[in-house]
C-alpha cells in the first residue's frame, strides 16, 4: 500500500477464531492491515479517535450483535464505515443493517474478490471523510482570524454585493471595503475571489 494509506486498518470483529484467522491472513496477503477483536464490546472499549479504517463485523455474536454495534457507534458519534458479514442473512436483517448506516452487507461464504473490493471502497470512503473533516477544520481555523467587521464584509461579498453596495450598507468608504477585502484574502490564504467564495461555502 501507499504510505498515505499505511494506517488504514480493517477492524475485524468475529467471535469465531478460525474466521478471524482466515480473514486476517487473506487481508494481510493483499496488503491490508487488520486488527481482530473477539467481541464488539472489546472494539468499543479500546477504540481510539485517531484510528483510521473500517469495521468488518459478524452479525450474530454472543453479547453485542453487529446491529447493536452500529447503534453503539452512532451513539458515541464514531464515524467509521461498517461492513456486516453473516451466515444468517435475510432480507429483513440486511434492510435493518443498511438502514442503520451499514456500508455494505455480505453473506458467508463470501467471495474473496467481492470482500476485498467492498473493504477497499470502505477504506477509501473513510479516507475521504477524514480528509473533508481536516479541510473543514483548517478552514475554521483560518476564519477564526477574521475580525467581526471582516466577517460582515465576507458575508456581503459571498452574497454577491459589490464594494459600493457594501460600503453604503456598512457606512464606510469603498476604499475601506477594498482594504478589508485584501486583509480577508490574506488571512484566509486566498488568491482569487473564486477561492474566497469556495472557502466561505466550505464553512
Amino acid at each position: 500500500m501507499m504510505d498515505e494509506h499505511e494506517n488504514d486498518t480493517v477492524f475485524l470483529i468475529d467471535d469465531d477464531p478460525s474466521v478471524r484467522d482466515s480473514l486476517t491472513l487473506l487481508l494481510s496477503l493483499k496488503g491490508i492491515r487488520t486488527q481482530p477483536f473477539a467481541t464488539a464490546e472489546s472494539f468499543i472499549e479500546t477504540y481510539r479517535p485517531e484510528w483510521h479504517g473500517c469495521v468488518l463485523t459478524d452479525l450474530r455474536m454472543p453479547g453485542m450483535t453487529g446491529l447493536e454495534l452500529q447503534a453503539a457507534l452512532r451513539e458515541r458519534r464514531i464515524e467509521v464505515p461498517v461492513v456486516v458479514l453473516t451466515a444468517h442473512g435475510d432480507v429483513a436483517t440486511a434492510r435493518a443493517a443498511l438502514k442503520n448506516g451499514a456500508f455494505d452487507f455480505l453473506e458467508k461464504p463470501i467471495d474473496d474478490a467481492m470482500l476485498l473490493d467492498v473493504l477497499r471502497n470502505a477504506l477509501r470512503v473513510d479516507r475521504e471523510r477524514r480528509g473533508a473533516v481536516a479541510a473543514r477544520a483548517a478552514t475554521d481555523r483560518r476564519l477564526e482570524r477574521l475580525t467581526q467587521r471582516e466577517r460582515e464584509i465576507l458575508a456581503l461579498v459571498a452574497a454577491g454585493h459589490q464594494n459600493r453596495e457594501i460600503a453604503a450598507q456598512l457606512g464606510i468608504s469603498s476604499r475601506t471595503v477594498e482594504v478589508h477585502k485584501a486583509r480577508i484574502m490574506e488571512k484566509l490564504e486566498c488568491h482569487s475571489l473564486a477561492e474566497l467564495l469556495q472557502v466561505n461555502r466550505a464553512h
